[in-house]
């Protein structure tokens, strides 16, 4: 029965704390609040916890910041948010500043990273709001990133920044995924994203491109697999269908073309 013992120690603990807890992420969760609570431009603490088992969670805490918060201040507050979760392995940290959020993870260099794309998102016009993930712990998904533009040239252009060196958005290091898609009701409405390994969507563009320089396209959604593309009313599909296969001839028949109409 010795091995029952911590288990009892802490059961019987009261208060409980989070390394303890039944609810394990319920009590990270309440912790990261209490902890960062009355921090200067911090306007807001969400959080959100998982319960896996018992004595056994995780959780997840966003720093929404002032909107006025400078950058020496954004940089300022994900170094000591990066502190942080270096010491709590279980807490996802994260932030939110000016339309963009980010997570920091407790490595210098990946934090830098992630501010410098911060700083080039925040400053891009082309850019309505943004979020940036990162693997906090062993065993996630890789870093991801999702931004919404304010129309479909924006989404493009922002796109092709963000994958390739040498553009206004300097690419992050390990990435998973990227995508960029324009506000919901934006028309025409453009949605372009990589594979989930990272594989870039090329010939997709390359169909889309062929379309949209001949013809008005209402909406059109990319990826490295598949294109669908949608004409305006008038467009004979056909004809861009044609043009669209032949630019992406690897893709065929996954590339698909319709009007607005329906046709």
């Amino acid at each position: 029965m010795r091995w029952l013992m911590p288990t009892i120690a802490c059961v019987l603990a009261v208060p409980l704390s989070s390394g303890c807890a039944i609810d394990e992420g319920t009590a990270l969760a309440a912790d990261f609040e209490a902890d960062w609570a009355g921090t200067a431009n911090v306007a807001s603490i969400h959080t959100t916890k998982n319960n896996t088992l018992p004595f056994s969670g995780t959780a997840t805490g966003v720093l929404v910041l002032e909107e006025d918060t400078t950058d020496e201040l954004v940089s300022e507050r994900a170094d000591a948010l990066r502190e942080y979760v270096a010491r709590h392995d279980k807490v996802t940290g994260r932030i939110t500043a000016a339309g963009i959020t980010f997570t920091v993870v407790a490595d210098k260099e990946r934090t830098r990273e992630v501010l410098a794309l911060w700083r080039s998102l925040t400053a891009d016009g082309r850019v309505m709001n943004g979020d940036i993930h990162d693997a906090s712990r062993k065993g996630t998904d890789g870093r991801r990133s999702e931004v919404t533009a304010v129309d479909a040239t924006g989404a493009m252009a922002v796109f092709k920044d963000m994958v390739s060196d040498g553009g206004r958005h300097r690419p992050l290091s390990d990435v998973s995924s990227s995508k960029v898609s324009t506000g919901r009701g934006v028309r025409p409405g453009l949605s372009v994203g990589t594979g989930a390994d990272g594989t870039l969507p090329t010939e997709a563009i390359a169909a889309y491109e062929a379309v949209v320089t001949q013809h008005p396209v209402v909406s059109a959604g990319l990826h490295h697999d598949r294109a669908s593309i949608v004409v305006a009313e008038g467009v004979d599909p056909v004809r861009a269908r044609e043009r669209a296969r032949s630019a992406a001839p690897n893709l065929g028949a996954a590339v698909t073309v319709r009007s607005d109409s329906g046709a």
